[in-house]
């Protein structure tokens, strides 16, 4: 039998979300059946709903960084039991036999499923996501909790955490590496945090002046204003590894001649095309790098949460109702949160 479902749906690109009864499917021998509790606010929620990357589904009910209470699990499953905490992150599913799964890398697999607006093999639809109720997902893709994190401060890390602890770990950082993040927002936050606590020298590159004293809390041993050229000149050839957490087009040539010998810098907010022109000069006469990376596998996604359980980390968090998700998104375009939202899902009985 199916579940029925509040959560809250975008029906065009220009509608503001609104309540919205839908169905879970019904459970499967492998499935466990989530109550959310809360569900973090990722750009990419926003980007969805506005069909900014023209693929939006509608009705399309956001929400990837998912924690919540296991309800009933299904007759195969042994991992989990009724009453334990879980996460669920950006995949609900995948084909589990390409080279990317076999890998660990499921977040690589072609057919993979999205936690939403991505066709649902278990039905004709799409699937919808974290703002809302209850969700029934596969096993094999529900992540334990450690015992002691705070459960808000937890939902992000199902996105802006595994966004920036694969390049992280993948990159090799840690005792003795230079390690640079440009941002400080969401990914940025999570970079210095983890990359810090991995053991490594950590800079902010920040267009913005005031932001020095949040950056030095969060875990940062320096601080470099990238709009000034003396300060970038200061670093040219320092960096093993820049992780680039902007979320829009922006001009990363500056940051390439900070990068050391075999250094690379890795993409991780940004979808699309760069403008102006990457300038290869500077790559080829330091065999540097520039490249892309998505969230992480189910593997290194429990990898890190059980990092973040031993470090005691969590993301520092503004906690929300449901009922204001319209009034965060704005703010959230003006960069006026610090640093992810998060939505308590219990402010929907609310709205029966």
């Amino acid at each position: 039998m199916s579940i029925d479902v509040l959560g809250y749906a975008a029906h065009t690109p220009t509608d503001d979300l609104s309540p919205y009864h839908f169905a879970r499917r019904e459970p499967c021998p492998d499935d466990v059946v989530i109550e959310i509790l809360y569900c973090g606010v990722c750009h990419s929620d926003l980007h969805s709903i506005r069909n900014d990357w023209g693929n939006a589904h509608y009705p399309l009910v956001p929400g990837h960084e998912i924690i919540g209470r296991v309800l009933a699990v299904g007759t195969a499953v042994t991992r989990f039991k009724a009453g334990d905490n879980v996460g669920v992150g950006c995949m609900v599913d995948s084909c589990q036999h390409c080279d990317a799964c076999e890998q660990g890398l499921e977040q690589y697999c072609e057919k993979g499923t999205y936690t939403y607006n991505t066709p649902d093999r278990h039905n004709e639809g799409f699937t919808f996501g974290g703002y809302s109720e209850k969700i029934v997902v596969s096993d094999k893709f529900v992540l334990k909790i450690p015992e002691g994190l705070d459960l808000a401060g937890a939902a992000p890390l199902l996105c802006a955490g595994i966004t920036t602890w694969s390049p992280l770990r993948h990159w090799k950082a840690g005792k003795n590496s230079k390690v640079a993040v440009v941002g400080l927002g969401g990914l940025g936050h999570m970079a210095l945090k983890l990359g810090k606590a991995l053991g490594s020298h950590i800079t902010l590159f920040t267009r913005s002046p005031g932001k020095e004293q949040d950056a030095r809390d969060l875990g940062a041993d320096r601080i470099v204003l990238s709009t000034d050229a003396a300060q970038m000149a200061a670093v040219k050839g320092q960096f093993d590894l820049i992780i680039d957490t902007v979320p829009y087009v922006h001009d990363i040539n500056p940051y390439i001649p900070t990068l050391s010998l075999n250094g690379t810098l890795v993409l991780v907010g940004y979808l699309g095309g760069l403008e102006p022109f990457l300038n290869t000069v500077p790559l080829i006469l330091g065999r540097k790098s520039v490249a892309g990376s998505l969230i992480g596998g189910i593997a290194e996604t429990q990898e890190m949460l059980d990092f973040c359980g031993e470090h005691n980390i969590t993301s520092d968090i503004e906690v929300i109702k449901m009922q204001d998700i319209n009034a965060a998104y704005g703010r959230m375009l003006k960069s006026d949160v610090k640093y992810r939202f998060v939505i308590d899902m219990a402010s929907l009985k609310d709205d029966k």
